[in-house]
This record gives C-alpha cells, structure tokens and sequence, in this order.
C-alpha cells in the first residue's frame, strides 16, 4: 500500500491509469473512461470522437495490436486531478491516453494512440526509432492540419525540413520547446519517408525488420541528430 500510494503521489498519471475509479472517473464502456455527470448527449459526443481516432489508426496500419485505456476529462480541475499539464493529450506508459478538455477531438486522440500502437508492435524495440519519428509519423496517422497540408496534393510539407532532428525524447521536448515549428519539420520529414517509400506499406516493413533484429535504416538514422551523450567525438 505504501508503494501504491507513493505511485500515486509522484506520478498521479500513471496511479489514474491503472485505476481510473480512483480518481472519480466513471467507465461508460470497456477501455473508454469519462468524467463523471456528463449528459448522455455529451458522453456520446466523446465515444465517438474516440470511435473515429480509432478508425484513423486501424485504417493506417491494417487493424490494431493496442487497446489503450482513454481517460477523457472535461474540465481542467478533472485533468489536473489525474496528472495532466498543459499539453492537450498524452500516452501514458504505452497502455492508456488522457485526453483534456482541449484534446478531445480526433486528430489528438488519434495522434496519442498512433504512439501507442507504434510502440506496442515495436515492443522492446520501439526504443531504437528515433523521436522525431515517431512524433511525425503520429502526425500523418491524425492527418494533423496544423503541422501537414491535406493529403493528395504531393508534398505535405508546411515547414521544410532541413537538417538533422531529435533522436531522444529529452531532446525531442528541448527542442520543440525552443522551436515551434518542431512538429512540422518532424512531419514533413515523416510524410517523405513515407512517400518515397510506399505510404503505410513502409511502416509495417519497418516494424518487421526492427522486430527481426534490424538496423535503422540509413533514410532514417541519417535524418536524426545524435545528443551529446551518444555523438561521436569531433576530429
């Protein structure tokens, strides 16, 4: 009990995934937890903005490995209670997502179970794909407007991606927060990769040869900029 409550103390997210009741949110179907005293007219609002995030993410990859938990709150007082911040939505150890108030629409519900799903058919490996990555790559599964122009017109790209980008999630969180065209360049980089190699096709391939043992591609480990702990000395 004293390790269950320290959980709940240093890391209220991950105590309020692991029992949602606890923290006063009510279960209105299997893996779908809501804020409580919503009208029924709301509570299906919420179901199925959930029901087309996850549509979008078994449209992408042919069907779903991951059935993440989604803790949904409607006021900032419910988000705060579970361990939310400012951010709009968020995975949670790769087994649930909390959406905030402002989060609950497709695009961020489908762009947090895209981290998931990656990451559940990765398994172990999911370590080895850079940051940049997986934050873009979850950008194209949620066909985010902010960061991608809309599909079938070429080129995606709303910001250019020129250089090397984020390998780790520190520096990943560094990053965009100094530079707010992170995302962008990090889908833009995404949506080429896919492009040039056959579209969601590519992503299934790239999990298999992980999975297998594989190296990162060269198309990938080329865009990824090394942190200082793992870059090669300078000579």
């Amino acid at each position: 009990m004293v390790v269950v409550a320290g959980v709940a103390v240093a890391f209220p997210s991950v105590a309020a995934t692991i029992c949602p009741g606890c923290y006063g949110l009510k279960q209105v179907r299997p893996g779908l937890y809501l804020e409580p005293g919503l009208p029924p007219t709301r509570e299906r609002q919420v179901a199925e903005v959930i029901d087309a995030a996850n549509r979008r993410v078994a449209d992408f990859y042919g069907g779903r490995r991951s059935s993440p938990d989604i803790l949904t709150c409607v006021t900032a007082t419910c988000y705060r209670k579970i361990g939310g911040g400012g951010e709009r939505g968020i995975a949670v150890l790769n087994r649930a997502v909390m959406l905030s108030p402002n989060g609950i629409d497709r695009v961020i519900a489908s762009h947090e179970m895209a981290h998931v799903e990656l990451h559940a058919r990765l398994g172990s490996d999911a370590g080895l794909i850079p940051q940049w990555f997986d934050e873009g790559l979850a950008v194209v599964v949620s066909d985010d407007p902010r960061y991608l122009k809309p599909e079938g017109i070429g080129d995606r790209c709303r910001v250019a991606a020129q250089g090397a980008l984020p390998q780790t999630l520190d520096d990943w969180l560094r990053t965009a927060k100094a530079d707010q065209d992170t995302y962008a360049k990090a889908a833009c980089r995404a949506s080429q990769w896919l492009q040039a190699n056959g579209g969601s096709k590519a992503v299934l391939e790239l999990i298999e040869h992980m999975t297998a043992g594989g190296d990162l591609p060269a198309s990938l480990a080329a865009a990824t900029r090394e942190t200082p702990s793992t870059a090669a000395p300078a000579g």
